[in-house]
């Protein structure tokens, strides 16, 4: 019996999805909470992600919620969708460790990131810096990053963008109580 053999080409890249954090259940509760899913855009937020483009010189950023099954961009720039599944989020693996900024100089050289569909393509990125967004119980509800097409190496204003991360916590509090007082 003949077969036709096909050639297939496997891709020796692939992604890790992020491991939920150990606390999911608390930190879940938290973003529900915030209310920040029910808002309507904040211009507050909206800024924080303008002034993270400048800080950073890049074309992409945005506010992630990190939801059950997906991420859920509060604010974005240069980003066309509103959310991405939570399994190819780059913003799920920065919430892990949220007193650290994870930075990734190259996606395409990082084992996690290599297969991701955002790095094989479109916005095909190379360069991502986040850092964890807290509600006001402490728990993560998602990040504010920055993202290029090209990978970054030298210096960043890590610490810039951490203050900028708290102010975006405090504005999603804000969000909080005024809906709360609605």
């Amino acid at each position: 019996m003949h077969r036709d053999h096909k050639k297939w080409s496997v891709s020796l890249s692939f992604f890790s999805p992020a491991p939920c954090p150990a606390d999911e259940r608390a930190r879940q509760r938290a973003v529900d909470a915030s209310g920040v899913l029910r808002a309507p855009p904040d211009p507050t937020l909206y800024q924080l992600a303008a002034k993270t483009t400048s800080l950073f010189g890049v074309p992409m950023a945005g506010l992630s919620i990190i939801d059950r099954d997906r991420t859920w961009f509060a604010a974005r720039i240069g980003i066309d969708m509103p959310a991405t599944s939570r399994a190819v989020s780059f913003c799920a693996h920065a919430i892990l460790h949220p007193g650290e900024p994870l930075v990734i100089v190259d996606a395409l050289s990082d084992e996690r990131f290599a297969g991701n569909p955002f790095v094989q393509n479109e916005p095909n990125v190379r360069f991502y810096v986040g850092i964890a967004v807290r509600g006001s119980g402490g728990h993560p509800l998602g990040t504010l990053f920055a993202m290029d097409t090209r990978p970054r190496e030298g210096a960043l204003p890590l610490a810039q963008l951490a203050r900028l991360a708290e102010r975006a916590g405090q504005a999603i509090a804000d969000l909080d109580r005024s809906e709360a007082a609605a």
